[in-house]
């Protein structure tokens, strides 16, 4: 709203500027996880925080909307090349046997964010304005390159001198977006046409990389059952559990009637738990296989789920706080053993590469999430503002997202299991 009221532009050019971020940072993760492989992790992740400490100071002076949009997309590009790094250098730093709890840590510190950032984010747009928010990314990017190259003494390039699928790059962040962008504007006839293509578009991909002698993608790794199942019970579990803050936080406003600060702090609870139990799962599978550990987060997942299904305008917030609870817990046991199973089954030169589609499958899952969530407003409520005249119907549409996200995180359990 504060850029808004600064720019004078509508709710659609404002929408753009998160979901320009998201669709860069995904157009970028695979092509650069295999650059990193082959240039070396650390120099692409400093120059990934150069980019993003640069992206972030023309955001913080933009002088229109476009102009910030544009930006925004440049710190997108840089965000996928921090995400997709970062997770290959912890891979490679650390042996099998304490990988998992390396990789619950970080894990760890990324729910941590998102449950402040909401938080802190509001308070400096309050006290200082919107810019500020950028401003404060500045001298944290040149705290973060300075300890990038005093620590990190190593550089780890496994795939050093092979060549890099150009080509094959352009055709996967193209179909990428389209397939993304598609999800956002379902139910619509754009949004259906652009998931086609985008589909078609990924088939002739994967038939291009079958040719190359150095693909940007290896479509063998799919061969690999706990590579391919790990990767397809990501994006389930994403699709299934990403738009349930976003649900629950129009439920406790319009339903409820509580002010958004009240509201967020129930919706804290998810990350909150998710934070706790990330580093004790990532612990745990060291130890036991994560084919298990992760199984059980699904079900929990579901049991979460399942209990939002049943949420009422007389339900009470206890509840609701219960079920963000389960689904926290769920989330926590799930997302560090399925990650360490994606990253442990590849060899040391695709660490980049499987880093990039721990990104792309929780990225495309929260889109066709979002997407989902969209698609049952848009038949049960229709193009028009929220009034009380439309609560049964929210409800109605919230009831229908959870059930479908139920049976969904369901059948995920399964594929979870599948993966042996």
């Amino acid at each position: 709203p504060s850029i808004g009221a600064e720019f004078a532009v509508d709710a659609i050019v404002l929408s753009w500027i998160p979901t320009a971020f998201l669709l860069a940072a995904a157009m970028v993760a695979v092509p650069f996880g295999r650059i990193s492989d082959i240039h070396g992790m650390k120099r692409i992740f400093g120059y990934g925080v150069i980019l993003f400490t640069s992206a972030s100071l023309l955001s913080a002076i933009s002088p229109s909307a476009l102009s910030l949009i544009l930006f925004r997309v440049f710190q997108g590009i840089a965000g996928g090349i921090i995400f997709v790094t970062g997770l290959a250098i912890i891979t490679s730093v650390y042996p099998p046997h304490e990988r998992g709890r390396a990789i619950g840590i970080n894990i760890a510190t990324v729910y941590i964010a998102l449950s402040l950032g909401p938080v802190l984010g509001g308070i400096i747009t309050q006290y200082l304005g919107w810019r500020s928010l950028f401003f404060a990314m500045i001298p944290l990017g040149i705290t973060i390159l300075v300890i990038t190259w005093w620590k990190l003494d190593n550089e780890w390039a496994a795939s050093r001198g092979e060549r890099f699928d150009l080509k094959g790059s352009l055709l996967y962040s193209i179909c990428l977006v389209m397939l993304m962008y598609g999800f956002s504007r379902l139910p619509g006839l754009k949004g259906i046409v652009l998931v086609g293509f985008g589909i078609v578009g990924f088939a002739g991909f994967v038939m291009f990389e079958a040719r190359v002698d150095s693909p940007l993608l290896n479509i063998r790794l799919f061969k690999n059952r706990t590579f391919a199942f790990s990767n397809l019970a990501a994006l389930i579990n994403y699709s299934a559990n990403f738009t349930v803050g976003f649900l629950l936080s129009l439920y406790l406003q319009y339903i409820k009637g509580l002010d958004p600060q009240s509201a967020g702090l129930i919706l804290v609870a998810q990350p909150v738990v998710m934070a706790v139990f990330s580093p004790i799962a990532g612990r745990l599978s060291d130890r036991f296989p994560a084919q298990k550990l992760a199984s059980l987060g699904m079900a929990l997942c579901t049991m979460g789920l399942f209990i939002l299904t049943f949420i009422t305008a007389q339900t009470s917030i206890a509840m609701v706080s219960g079920g963000l609870v389960v689904l926290g817990l769920g989330f926590g046991f799930f997302s560090s053993p399925n990650t360490s199973a994606i990253m442990g089954s590849v060899e040391k030169r695709f660490y980049g590469v499987a880093s990039a589609m721990v990104s792309t499958m929780r990225l495309l899952g929260q889109m066709l999430s979002m997407g989902l969530a969209l698609m049952m407003f848009a038949l049960f409520i229709g193009n028009v503002r929220i009034t009380p005249v439309e609560y049964p119907a929210l409800l109605d549409s919230i009831h229908t997202v959870f059930l479908i996200c139920t049976v969904l995180c369901f059948l995920g359990i399964f594929v979870s299991l599948a993966r042996g």
